[in-house]
């Protein structure tokens, strides 16, 4: 197994208490656990930290034009989203997520001035429907591509979706023994750095790389998370 640069995998998986459930759980699941969640989502001011620092590091890796056109694919409640507006507030974003109780929360989030007015809510999956013809300058996506299945269909949609010369930011879970989630759970186990960036050049970016991003506490276990950077020709 590749050792994934930044860290083997003692400091990537820490110890599993079964039966604790921690605040990334995602357990079995349609988007009816996540449309269970979405009310209180925000509750956890653990996850505003980690989303400030996914946004923090893509904008230090990406270059973003004040006003570029932004997707948030499995945006939940859209904090990243905040996150970067917090620091670019004429960014025009969409932020896209199959459950309908995360989109109803980031509509009220818009209706309430919390997100910009002109902010788009969509419902798109990537794994089972056609790339629309919506064009991005940036796609952000934290901690969702290890659910998802049909890992090299989104990643080339992800780049026909952008722009020449966008930017793709992905923070997710280094690869790790299967601890982060409680039981059952049938993606994927956190990335082996080499391995996605193999895989993100197969999928049709000209340039792509991976450095450390953040950390996530969960179950007395501190799991690490990487943010990979990936550019189209042009």
């Amino acid at each position: 197994m590749t050792t994934p640069p930044g860290g083997d995998d003692a400091d990537a998986v820490h110890i599993y208490h079964p039966g604790v459930t921690g605040w990334w759980d995602a357990a079995p699941m349609g988007t009816e656990h996540f449309d269970a969640k979405a009310d209180t989502w925000d509750d956890d001011p653990d996850k505003a930290r980690h989303a400030r620092e996914v946004a923090q590091s893509i904008l230090g890796r990406a270059s973003v034009r004040a006003d570029a056109r932004v997707l948030e694919y499995g945006a939940g409640t859209g904090l990243v989203s905040q996150a970067l507006l917090e620091r670019h507030g004429g960014l025009r974003v969409t932020l896209a997520d199959n459950s309908a109780g995360m989109r109803q929360v980031v509509q009220q989030k818009i209706d309430s001035g919390a997100l910009p007015a002109d902010a788009r809510v969509s419902g798109l999956d990537l794994e089972s429907e056609p790339v629309p013809d919506e064009r991005y300058d940036l796609v952000v996506s934290s901690m969702v591509m290890h659910h998802v299945k049909e890992l090299d269909v989104v990643l080339a949609a992800f780049a026909e979706l952008l722009e020449p010369g966008g930017s793709l930011c992905i923070a997710d879970l280094d690869q790790e023994g299967g601890h982060f989630h409680d039981h059952d759970f049938d993606g994927h186990h956190g990335f082996d750095r080499a391995a996605l960036t193999a895989r993100l050049t197969s999928a049709g970016f000209a340039e792509a790389g991976v450095e450390d991003c953040s950390t996530i506490e969960k179950d007395g276990g501190t799991f690490s998370v990487f943010l990979a950077v990936a550019r189209t020709a042009g």
